[in-house]
Parts: structure tokens; C-alpha cells; sequence
């Protein structure tokens, strides 16, 4: 996140915004900054990445499922626009540490003990530690003693729209996240991949909202796309992982979506036409 904290010092905060006599180390400073860029940043990805994917991908048709709420998008929307800035607090502490040098994250591709492939490794271990950190604290989220509190607020989606998404309580957006904020503590990674990764991330759970169920017929059981994830909203107990499928199958949490087998959403819908 320094990366973006120096780019918006040098050509917008330090000229514009801030007094000249408030150095840009300064570590009020630094908070303050990061957490507007951190709530910009947020919302630009979840309005630009949720408008497009509800107007381009997303099937409208599905508005019509018995299960669809009343103002459901405009609930979801304001949903999470309430609980953003929230979940930003807790992440700007996480940023704010980054800036200061406690995680390990580098700048040059000479500073990783592999060079190029040691990035690209980093990559595809961001992946697979994030996907098994977020499978154990969502299923921990569906406990008892949790889910009224924090989860159930995400599952008034029966049938989600990209809008979903975001639509979280504070607390259970943060939780589902802090995988990502831990793993630049724990391992080597370089700072622009980061931050391409986690724009990915934001992405791809906008993507699992989208009612899109499309998947090449070899990954149906792979990856955790939007037909898995519509099936968690849908049946709660099954399918909590993010991008694969595998921690479900190892927890025996996994369900082969039922829009695979015709009994998916379109198919109810279809069959409703019928009658």
C-alpha cells in the first residue's frame, strides 16, 4: 500500500491537500491518508467491477426467482456502503503497519530468493493460503454462536446480484479479508503483485455474486465459481471456500451445484414459466 500512499503524496496530497509543514512520514498523516484511499479505493472497485459485471454478465432473469427480494439491489448497495468504511478501519491498521515496514514485502524482483518465479510461486501460495484461511473462518462464521451476529446479513441474498458482494456486517467483511492483510506479514511478496492480487480478489468475489454459472466443463468440480457460491447462499451448510473447491471436499463441506444437475435457480425459473 506504500506504493499508493507515495503516487498519491506526490501528485495530489503534498501539492493540494495537506499544509506544507506536515512532513508525509508523519505517522497521523499516514493513517489519515490511508484511510481515505483505502475507502476510494473500495468503493471504486465495487461500484465500477458490481455495475459492470450487474449490466453485462449478471441474468436479469433471475430477478423474477421467488427468492429475490423486494428493492433487492438498492438493499444490497446501501448494505454495503454502510459497512465499508467500517471494515476500513481495522484494514488501515493492517495497511498503516505495511507502511511502516513490518511486513515483507519488496520492491524489486532482485529482492525475492527466486527471482521471477519466486513471484510467480508467491503467487499461486497468496492463492491457495488465502482460499484455505477464508474457508475456515467463513465455515467458523456459520457457527451458532457467530452467524446471527455477524453472517446472517450476508445470506438475505438467497439469490445474490455482483452487489451482494460487499454486502456484509463490518465484522464478518473484515474477518473473510484478514487473510489476505496476514499473508504479506508471513511471506515474501512483491508490492505491485500485491496489489494487482488484491484488486483479483475483489474481483472474483464480485464474479461468485454474479449468476453467472458458466464453467468449463473440467473445472466444474475445481473451481468455487458463482454456481458453488449461489448453492452456499441457497443451502447455507455447503460450499464456504473461495476459489477452489478443494477445502470443501477436504471438510466434507462440498455440494456439486445444482445448477449443474438441472436444478439450479434458471431451472426453477423455468419451470415455473412452464406451468
Amino acid at each position: 500500500m506504500d506504493l499508493v500512499l507515495e503516487a498519491a503524496d506526490q501528485h495530489l496530497l503534498t501539492p493540494y491537500v495537506y499544509p506544507a509543514g506536515w512532513p508525509e512520514g508523519e505517522p497521523c498523516r499516514q493513517l489519515l491518508s490511508l484511510f481515505v484511499i483505502t475507502n476510494l479505493g473500495a468503493l471504486a472497485l465495487y461500484l465500477l467491477f458490481g455495475t459492470l459485471s450487474y449490466y453485462f454478465i449478471f441474468d436479469h432473469k433471475l430477478k423474477k426467482h421467488p427468492q429475490f427480494l423486494e428493492n433487492q439491489v438498492r438493499r444490497e448497495i446501501s448494505y454495503a456502503l454502510r459497512s465499508l468504511p467500517w471494515i476500513s478501519v481495522p484494514t488501515v491498521a493492517l495497511f498503516f503497519a505495511e507502511v511502516r515496514g513490518y511486513s515483507k514485502l519488496y520492491d524489486n524482483i532482485q529482492d525475492s530468493p527466486y527471482g521471477w518465479s519466486g513471484v510467480f510461486l508467491s503467487m499461486l501460495s497468496f492463492l491457495f493460503f488465502t482460499d484455505m484461511g477464508i474457508y475456515w473462518i467463513h465455515r467458523g462464521l456459520h457457527h451458532r454462536l457467530f452467524y446471527k451476529r455477524f453472517h446472517k446479513p450476508h445470506h438475505l441474498w438467497k439469490i445474490a446480484t455482483p452487489f451482494a458482494s460487499h454486502a456484509f456486517h463490518p465484522v464478518d467483511g473484515f474477518m473473510q479479508s484478514l487473510p489476505y492483510h496476514i499473508y504479506p506479514f508471513l511471506f515474501p511478496l512483491h508490492k505491485v503483485t500485491y496489489l494487482g492480487l488484491y484488486i483479483f480478489v475483489n474481483v472474483w468475489t464480485i464474479s461468485i455474486h454474479d449468476g453467472d454459472y458458466r464453467v468449463p466443463r473440467f473445472l466444474r468440480h475445481i473451481i468455487n465459481g458463482s454456481a458453488h457460491h449461489t448453492d452456499h447462499h441457497l443451502y447455507f451448510d455447503y460450499n464456504y471456500g473461495q476459489y477452489f473447491t478443494l477445502w470443501d471436499k477436504i471438510g466434507g463441506s462440498y455440494k456439486s451445484p445444482t445448477s449443474f444437475e438441472g436444478k439450479g435457480p434458471h431451472d426453477y425459473l423455468r419451470k415455473l414459466q412452464e406451468k
